[in-house]
Formats: structure tokens, C-alpha cells, sequence
């Protein structure tokens, strides 16, 4: 099992760098699976809710940016 990333020791450039790739893993993910049968039918759940909360970090930064 992988270790969990701290999101809020990364800075806002890391956090869209990382949103990026999971968002790209997701889609390769999605085109190997529609021919084969997958080997992990929860990945994909995983890595929405990984971008979920890459987003979350995000707009949560965005916000506080604002208000400050």
C-alpha cells in the first residue's frame, strides 16, 4: 500500500504538477480498461478521489490567497 501524500506540505505548482498526472493516469487508465478486463476494479475510484482531494487542496489555498 502506498503511503499517503501530505498535500499540505506542497507547494501550488507541486499540488497542479500532481493533479496533472492523476488526471493523465486516469484517462490511460480508463482506454487500457475498455479492452481488457481490469485487474483492479477500484483504480479508478482511488484516483478520482486522489484528484478530489488534489482539488480540494487547491481551492482551499485559492480561497485563503483571496480572503487574505
Amino acid at each position: 500500500m502506498a503511503t499517503k501524500i501530505n498535500l499540505s506540505e506542497k507547494n501550488v505548482s507541486e499540488l497542479t504538477d500532481l493533479l496533472r498526472e492523476k488526471r493523465e493516469e486516469l484517462r490511460t487508465l480508463r482506454f487500457s480498461m475498455a479492452g481488457a478486463k481490469a485487474k483492479d476494479s477500484n483504480s479508478p475510484a482511488n484516483i478520482r478521489a486522489d484528484i478530489a482531494r488534489l482539488m480540494t487542496e487547491l481551492h482551499k489555498r485559492a480561497r485563503s490567497a483571496s480572503a487574505a
